[in-house]
């Protein structure tokens, strides 16, 4: 039998019975919503619709937007040690965070998620992009497993490779926006278009490190580094081309000096204070140019 024969078999033999089940009356059960049988696919998250959250803060949209995203949440515990989830610990710093920043004045705030609930790693930075944030702030908490004397807080700008890969995927997909980072893209080839969403990204990566820079010095003295504290990796988090982003690892949940930090008011004060003293300055900075 030839391959033909066979698919036209395949495809006349269910249809004749249909048609012949139809024809005598017979009911054809139909699967509802539910049921296990039914099943369910996972849509790209950036077809999906984002629910932007609340902007905390001045009213003004000319100040400063800054977004705070506490990594992880719902059903994602991320790091785990001593009884204490990492989820926990940077929701409760990005906390402090934002009070430390409102009661500061003059730079409005808003928070991926505020509470435990699961935000896909995608939306995170799409998120900043959507509100037009001028700063995003990733905050996690780091595990050394059994080595627990690894100790000290790091700071994660998006790597070169990375950059140049995540710009060249962001044009492919949003080649018809109208600008990114002041830049025009409308209307580009997908070439050209490329090339200055890559000239964007590489002036926000030059912005991400000068932001990176002012927490390592404002938290001299004042909280514990890892002695490779300034690093660079391919994180999907920071690849948004046209607003500086650094991922904050707060320490390590396997180290007990950094757990005790992270798990108390005063610890997690330190951060807040260091943080957001750096946002201000890098604000500042921004506003002489």
């Amino acid at each position: 039998m030839s391959i033909r024969t066979l698919l036209i078999l395949v495809i006349a033999i269910p249809a004749l019975l249909l048609g012949g089940a139809i024809a005598f009356g017979f009911k054809i059960p139909i699967p509802e919503w539910g049921r296990d049988y039914v099943l369910s696919f996972l849509i790209d998250s950036e077809s999906q619709q984002i629910e932007l959250p609340a902007i905390a803060g001045p009213e003004e949209e000319d100040r400063p937007l800054v977004v705070i995203d506490a990594g992880h949440g719902g059903r994602d515990p991320g790091s785990v040690s001593g009884g204490v989830n990492e989820k926990d610990v940077v929701l409760a710093v990005s906390l402090a965070l934002r009070e430390a920043l409102l009661e500061s004045g003059g730079v409005r705030v808003a928070m991926t998620r505020e509470d435990d609930r699961i935000v896909a790693l995608g939306d995170r930075p799409e998120i900043a992009r959507q509100l037009g944030a001028d700063l995003f702030i990733s905050i996690h908490a780091d595990s050394a497993g059994e080595a627990s004397e690894v100790a000290g807080a790091s700071i994660y700008t998006l790597s070169n490779e990375a950059s140049s890969e995540a710009a060249a995927r962001f044009a492919a997909r949003e080649n018809n926006a109208d600008r990114v980072n002041g830049i025009e893209i409308e209307g580009q080839s997908e070439e050209v278009s490329a090339i200055l969403v890559e000239l964007s990204q590489a002036r926000t990566q030059d912005d991400a490190a000068e932001f990176a820079s002012l927490i390592a010095r404002e938290g001299e003295g004042k909280l514990r580094f890892h002695p490779s504290a300034r690093r660079s990796a391919a994180l999907a988090v920071l690849r948004a081309p046209d607003v500086p982003a650094v991922l904050f690892e707060s320490g390590f949940v396997t180290n007990e000096a950094d757990r005790a930090r992270l798990t108390t008011e005063a610890g997690r004060a330190q951060y807040a204070e260091v943080l957001s003293q750096a946002i201000r300055v890098y604000f500042a900075r921004r506003s002489e140019t």
